[in-house]
Order: C-alpha cells, then sequence, then structure tokens
C-alpha cells in the first residue's frame, strides 16, 4: 500500500473520534451548550435545526445530512427558531446517562446525533492546532453521498443491537471523522500555509510520500523536485507556498514528531531512536532535538514519563451531562 501522510499524522495525533450522544426534539425549543476544550462533530439525522456559535453574526441553518465540526472553545446555541430563548444544556441533560438519546419535547421533529475527538495530549497539537475554529459540510457536498451512508448505518448500529454494534459505531465514527476532514482538504486552496494544506496539494504529493516513507534517508531537494517532475526552483517556491516551510524543514519537524513519539517509550534507548531517524550520532540527534524542543531528548522523556500511564483514566471517565447530546 502507497504511503499516506495523512493517515501518518492522524495516528501520531492518536485522533479518535467518539459518539457521545444525541437528542431529538419536538416543537419550540432551543439549547446553549457551555465551551469544550475538545474537538466537537454533531451531524443533523432527522429534521433541521438553527446553529449560532459564540463570535458568529449569525446562525446557520442546518439540515439533515449536514455536518459541523468545532475545532475551537465556542459556546453553541442550536434551536428550532434562533428568537426563543436557551435553555442551558447542563440541567436540561443532567440526567441523561452516556451515549444516550435524550427527547426534548414531544421529539418527533428533529434528530441529533454528536460526539467529540480525542488526541494524544502531546502529539495532538499537531492536528488541533492547524485545523479553522469551524468546519461545515453540506448535504449536498460532493461527500453527501459517503456522510449519508455513514449516518444511515452509525443510527442502525446504535438502535439496533446487533452483535458487535460497539466496535462496528466506534469503526464507523472514525470514518465519519475523516471523511469531515477530506471534505475540508477539498477547500485546500483557501486554507493557510501549512502542513494541512500541503497534503491536499497534488503536486507536492509525490515528496511527501517520499519524505514520510522513509524518514531517516538524507533527502536532497533535487531528489525531492524530480519526483513532483519540477525544477529544483519551483518545486522549493511551490512547497514554501503551501506547506509554510522549506522541503527539508518539513523532514527535520516530521523527523522531531516522530522522535517525540519513540521517546515516550522509555525502553528504547535514544541512541536508537537517533539511528532510526538517520542521525549518524546520538549527540547530532540530541542537538537537533534540543534545537527544535528546547529539552535534551532526556530532559523531555522525564517531563512526559507520567503522562501516558493517566490518559486512559482521563479518557475514560463519563462524559460531562451536556456532552451525552452534544
Amino acid at each position: 500500500m502507497a504511503v499516506d501522510p495523512f493517515s501518518d499524522v492522524l495516528t501520531l495525533s492518536k485522533a479518535e473520534a467518539v459518539v457521545t450522544g444525541g437528542f431529538t426534539a419536538g416543537g419550540p425549543w432551543s439549547i446553549r451548550f457551555p465551551a469544550r476544550e475538545k474537538i466537537k462533530f454533531f451531524a443533523v439525522v432527522k429534521g433541521s435545526c438553527w446553529v449560532h456559535l459564540e463570535g458568529a453574526r449569525e446562525p446557520l441553518l442546518f439540515e439533515t445530512g449536514d455536518v459541523g465540526l468545532l475545532a475551537k472553545p465556542r459556546v453553541a446555541v442550536l434551536s428550532s427558531d434562533p428568537a426563543l430563548e436557551p435553555v442551558d444544556a447542563m440541567s436540561l441533560f443532567s440526567n441523561v446517562g452516556r451515549n444516550a438519546v435524550a427527547v426534548v419535547g414531544d421529539g418527533g421533529d428533529f434528530g441529533y446525533i454528536g460526539g467529540h475527538v480525542m488526541l494524544d495530549p502531546i502529539r495532538g497539537k499537531l492536528l488541533a492546532d492547524i485545523l479553522p475554529p469551524w468546519i461545515l459540510t453540506r448535504a449536498a457536498s460532493p461527500h453527501a453521498a459517503a456522510f449519508r451512508w455513514l449516518l444511515d448505518r452509525l443510527i442502525e448500529e446504535r438502535t439496533g443491537g446487533r452483535p458487535g454494534s460497539q466496535l462496528a459505531s466506534s469503526q464507523l465514527t472514525q470514518l465519519l471523522f475523516i471523511e469531515i476532514l477530506r471534505s475540508h482538504l477539498g477547500t485546500a486552496k483557501l486554507m493557510p500555509a501549512g502542513w494541512l494544506r500541503a497534503l491536499a496539494e497534488p503536486r507536492i504529493a509525490p515528496a511527501l510520500r517520499l519524505m514520510h516513507g522513509d524518514p531517516a534517508r538524507s533527502w536532497h531537494l533535487e531528489e525531492l523536485a524530480k519526483a513532483c517532475a519540477m525544477s529544483r526552483t519551483s518545486f522549493a517556491f511551490h512547497f514554501r507556498t503551501v506547506a509554510g516551510v522549506a522541503p527539508l524543514t518539513y523532514l527535520a519537524t516530521w523527523r522531531m514528531h516522530l522522535a517525540e513519539r519513540s521517546l515516550r517509550d522509555e525502553r528504547t534507548a535514544v541512541a536508537t531512536v537517533a539511528r532510526s531517524l538517520g542521525y549518524t550520532s546520538e549527540s547530532a540527534f540530541s542537538n537537533a532535538f534540543k534545537r527544535a524542543n528546547g529539552k535534551s531528548p532526556s530532559a523531555y522523556r522525564a517531563s512526559v514519563s507520567g503522562l501516558d500511564k493517566t490518559v486512559p483514566e482521563q479518557t475514560n471517565n463519563a462524559a460531562p451531562a451536556s456532552e451525552t447530546a452534544f
């Protein structure tokens, strides 16, 4: 299978999408959801609603099949009518269990599912910091067929009670998250320069695949430019335009991300990490790592040594009441 830099980044970030619940509504209703330090996503599976995000001038109308991803903390008001006074979600859903579907009013007009994306507390910044505050994908987009299929199957798995439904729901939710990001990559020309825009740029994709496929190799600009069928000068200019950094700077940064992952494993010697990333000596690697992170590899390892032990406990905690619906 060909090297896939996008999958590399998602794997490195430990991005895992989880559906936390949903609600149905009928009649007039309006709910205010608090801002959370998480990447949230949601989809309208029946009817329509208005979504007014903190800082936005006007509310947006969401219709069946529309999907949104909120990457920055924002208060959100969902309603049948923007003129209605919202009810606080914490009080409304305080008795709703995790992964449950709450009912507002008679529940007959509107259906909604929501969740969030769990990320590695350190390497997750690689993804979180580059996402725009808000991504909206309409049901009429080129990704509509994939969204419809995933949402239909997700609802079926969550309500059907079939064997393996928990695992199937988890896999479908992850696919939904990837499709949301793919839809965003389709707007690459509107993105600021950065690795996300670079991953969506077909002209430099061959070079990215080479660097991600063999990060330890001492790649030369001429080799990368040739793979992209460009001159050295044109390639360097185009790469910097879309990625925001020079090609070899991108490679060095990616190596440091891989080094951080390896150093989280206390059993892996620093010298082994250095060799795996193409450094000729442990000292050369240590100097490069310290320039990039401000700490030596050993100091970095000590600073994160207890973090992995706490992550499972954090992610298994019950979601706040409002997060069972949003």
